[in-house]
């Protein structure tokens, strides 16, 4: 055997590598940039790095659910004056957004002076050190965990929107509905179902703590209460999707339930309902608020005597005209292409349904 030869292609290896790397700087690689965010904001930039992470290192946080692996779809912004999209990018950008210059912050580099807009809601969004104090089974597979913000103390949000947890340890950033009170900037509290295989829920449902210190971003979202509306409202949710559609009942209890709500929950068997005490006291205590949870396969020693199907069959036999009320929705992307179906059967309006599709 000739060991001459591994050696050599190690060498001829080095030499491409050194090639690359002198040709991206002759090509201007290496040259500082300047990133110009909103038309207000001017960045320096040395490097290629990506959007998200040139806006990330100045505090500027997009959301980003899959942690910048282009598999959720979330950190869209304007690039003004950019190229194609590339391949990663399509499956999540409509053929109007590429047209008009939708791209994902994860996927674009900036390689060159580059002019960007992001909405300007998520310029407050904010970093904050947490404390874990409080940890609580829902069911078999899903926690309620309470967050002490500690720095900033306060996080300002809207009844619906969504914060992201950082795993410690590993590069994984996560997206989960708030699901407290908005009045309680103090602390918030998120609902968090166990994915098989999914390393963030393994994490907080084997390894999270009371006493531990973890890093949330937010607030993020446009899925949030109209608080300007006084339309007749129908939340459909199923599973984890139960939290940002607590967190606007809380708002909307406090002001002595205003609006006429129909709240449907779908679940799978008794075992996987939860909070049903908590909805059926608010239900006594306001007349226009009715609580509607529904299984889909409930068990013989389940003994269920409530609404049995699934949730947009509920849905359909329990509404009328739906042409002046809005829908609040929260789940799976395949369930809430579902309820978009059945309530646009009832004549909703496309702009009065609410929703954020978490994969």
């Amino acid at each position: 055997m000739n060991y001459l030869v591994p050696v050599v292609l190690i060498g001829v290896l080095i030499v491409i590598t050194l090639l690359l790397i002198l040709a991206e700087r002759l090509l201007g690689g290496g040259k500082e940039k300047m990133l110009i965010v909103n038309d207000d904001k001017v960045i320096p930039v040395k490097g290629d790095d990506t959007v998200l992470n040139t806006l990330s290192q100045q505090k500027i946080f997009i959301p980003s659910a899959c942690g910048g692996k282009a598999t959720c779809g979330f950190c869209k912004f304007h690039l003004i004056d950019g190229g194609e999209p590339k391949p990663t990018e399509l499956p999540f950008l409509s053929e109007e957004e590429q047209k008009n210059g939708i791209r994902l912050a994860c996927q674009v580099k900036v390689k060159d002076n580059m002019k960007v807009e992001i909405p300007k809601e998520l310029m407050n969004a904010k970093e904050y050190k947490t404390k874990v104090v409080h940890i609580e089974d829902q069911t078999y597979d899903i926690k309620l965990v309470r967050f002490q913000l500690i720095d900033p103390p306060t996080m300002t949000f809207k009844p619906g929107q969504y914060a992201q947890i950082k795993v410690p340890g590993i590069d994984i950033i996560r997206a989960y509905s708030i699901a407290s009170h908005p009045k309680d900037s103090t602390q918030i509290e998120l609902i968090i179902r166990q994915v098989p295989n999914g390393q963030a829920t393994t994490f907080v449902h084997k390894a999270l703590e009371v006493g531990d210190k973890i890093i949330l971003t937010g607030p993020y979202g446009e899925f949030y209460l109209q608080e300007e509306s006084n339309r007749e409202m129908v939340c459909i949710a199923g599973g984890s999707g139960k939290a940002p559609i607590r967190s606007i009942l809380y708002f909307l209890r406090d002001q002595g339930m205003p609006r006429k709500v129909k709240y449907f929950f779908g679940a799978r068997s008794k075992k996987d309902l939860y909070m049903t005490d908590e909805f059926l006291e608010l239900e006594k205590e306001f007349p226009n608020f009715k609580y509607i949870p529904a299984l889909s396969e409930p068990l013989p020693e389940d003994q269920w005597e409530g609404e049995v199907g699934l949730i947009t069959d509920v849905v359909d036999r329990h509404v009328d005209d739906l042409s002046e009320a809005e829908a609040y929705l929260c789940g799976s992307p395949g369930m809430i292409n579902a309820c978009i179906k059945v309530l646009t059967k009832h004549d909703i309006k496309q702009q009065n349904v609410f929703y954020d599709k978490f994969s």
